[in-house]
This record gives C-alpha cells, structure tokens and sequence, in this order.
C-alpha cells in the first residue's frame, strides 16, 4: 500500500487546552493526535470495537511530535493525518496541525503503531483487509 488518502477535520481550541505558558499544552497536541488516529480507523470501519472482533488491537510504540509554533485559545486548527505504506505488523501515522487563519505549520508528527493480538499482547500481522480499507 501507497500513502493512505489524507483525513482532515477543522476544530477550535477550547480554553482548556492552554497552559500555564498561554498557548497549548505540549501533552494536549499527543492527545489530538491520537483522536485524529481514532477517528480515521473509525471513518474507514476499523475502530477499537471492530479491531477486537478481529482478534487484535493497536498500541503505541514511539511518538515524535515537532513542535514550530504555538497555537492559542479560540485558533481554528485543520488537523491532517495519513498513513505511510503499512507493514506486516507496523504502521506509520504522520500528523499535521495548521492554523487555518494564516496557514502556519503548528506541528507535525509520528506515531509508529503496532499491530497485536487483543488477548496475547503479541504483534501480529495486520489483517490484509484493515490494510486494504486504508488504501
């Protein structure tokens, strides 16, 4: 598999998302991250509960976030992500936030994802239809 078609979605930064430093906090960007990941396996009918039934589930085994600039309160942020081409139990995700208002670059990011057995904990090899439903 080649690149996985882009998912996007627009939100607002709440106020609960600001940190002590007055723009988002460095831990809130892993968490919409992941949210962005939750919501492009759901969008393409892999989601946890349909994952489970196939007998396995996803887990985190590094993160990589490039933080070049911050984003504040009420920012209207588009939030991209894609998958890298999947292997037997591995998958890349890549992420990118923008400011919608001006285009800026916020951040950009990598999960690399594993592939296990719901009950062992043990990698496994992605089922060829999940792979496929990305494509």
């Amino acid at each position: 598999m080649e690149r996985s078609a882009t998912f996007s979605y627009r939100f607002t930064v709440p106020k609960e998302a600001i940190d002590f430093n007055g723009h988002v906090g460095n831990v809130t960007y892993l968490q919409w991250m992941i949210e962005a990941a939750t919501a492009h396996s759901e969008s393409v009918g892999w989601g946890f509960e349909a994952c489970k039934e196939a007998g396995g589930t996803w887990v985190a085994k590094s993160h990589h976030i490039e933080y070049r600039h911050p984003a504040f309160e009420n920012d209207i942020l588009l939030m991209k992500t894609w998958l890298e081409p999947i292997g037997k139990i591995k998958a890349v995700r890549r992420y990118e936030i923008i400011r919608e208002t001006d285009e800026t670059l916020i951040c950009e990011g990598e999960t690399e994802w594993i592939f296990v057995d719901i009950k062992s904990m043990r990698p496994m090899r992605i089922p060829r239809h999940i792979v496929e439903s990305f494509a």
